[in-house]
């Protein structure tokens, strides 16, 4: 439990003025654990009470942790800085009908730049996935879910995202990206689940390894040799609805439960961190016989 304190913006404006003024008291991207937009697009943003303590939050912490806040609130998931400045946002689909969001997403992705760092990763909370993209704040916003892509995750090479009800794991490259102007086309197939339909991804790739949550189980795979190969390195077959969201370096993977959905998994849990530095996905079944409180809802 990391004992958190929320900073209220009602535009995006604010969100930047106020992101400027928290990182003179210590704050770094690591610290951010929820960002939040309410139906009327103002921002909440969750940092840790004490900010001296920012050094030791881990992205599986982060993962782990309740939103600070009941109600109506539309969270994000990610926001990447690409190549180019150009900026890609994972979260809850509704996000796009606060208006402000893509000014907000915009806002961070600076912020992020002044940091010197290309991502934040933010809290594990339960809504439909979407996806967006855009070039600056200015610009039109690209909506990849309307396009069935979600869960967007950034590699070396470029971008990987799971397609709504599909098998399938689809990449572009950041050279198409850039050429089409966006990631409106460009988008092939790099790799086809035997475990059914993709559920949910990994959000981050750590050590070019990425786990894939499937209906039927999970695999873990090798993206390092992108843009033309995908290897699977691992499957377990377990219950379906439970879902791999991230993992520690060297340490515990973190893991939630949901419902499955044809879009993926609902009502999930903030995740558990399970395993030790020494397991591997294959220890995974074993590790959550032992937990039987993350069990997914009927």
């Amino acid at each position: 439990m990391i004992p958190t304190r929320v900073y209220h913006y009602r535009d995006p404006a604010a969100v930047i003025l106020g992101l400027k003024e928290l990182r003179k008291k210590g704050l770094t991207p690591r610290g951010i654990l929820f960002v939040a937009l309410d139906p009327r697009g103002e921002t909440y943003i969750a940092v840790p009470e004490d900010l001296d303590a920012v050094a030791n939050v881990r992205v599986g912490d982060k993962l782990s942790l309740e939103p600070p806040w009941q109600g109506r609130y539309f969270h994000l998931d990610a926001v990447h800085r690409l190549p180019g400045d150009t900026v890609l946002w994972n979260g809850d689909r509704r996000l796009g009908d606060t208006g402000s969001a893509p000014e907000v997403a915009c806002a961070i992705s600076e912020w992020l730049k002044g940091s010197s760092a290309k991502n934040v990763f933010l809290g594990c909370t339960p809504h439909q996935p979407g996806s967006w993209w855009t070039l600056d704040h200015r610009s039109p916003v690209v909506d990849l879910h309307a396009r069935g892509l979600v869960d967007t995750v950034v590699t070396t090479s470029g971008l990987l995202a799971r397609r709504i009800d599909e098998p399938g794991l689809f990449h572009v490259d950041f050279a198409t990206l850039a050429a089409h102007q966006g990631p409106r086309d460009g988008w092939h197939e790099v790799f086809k689940s035997e475990m059914g339909n993709i559920l949910l991804v990994e959000r981050r790739v750590l050590g070019y390894r990425l786990v894939l949550t499937c209906e039927r189980g999970l695999v873990e795979i090798d993206v390092s040799h992108l843009p033309d190969l995908v290897i699977e390195t691992a499957r377990v077959p377990m219950r379906s609805g439970f879902g791999v969201v991230g993992r520690i370096d060297g340490g515990a993977f973190a893991v939630t439960a949901g419902r499955v959905e044809p879009w993926g998994l609902s009502d999930v849990s903030p995740a558990m961190l399970v395993g030790s530095p020494n397991e591997t996905i294959l220890d995974l079944p074993r590790t959550l016989r032992e937990h039987p409180e993350l069990a997914p809802p009927e």
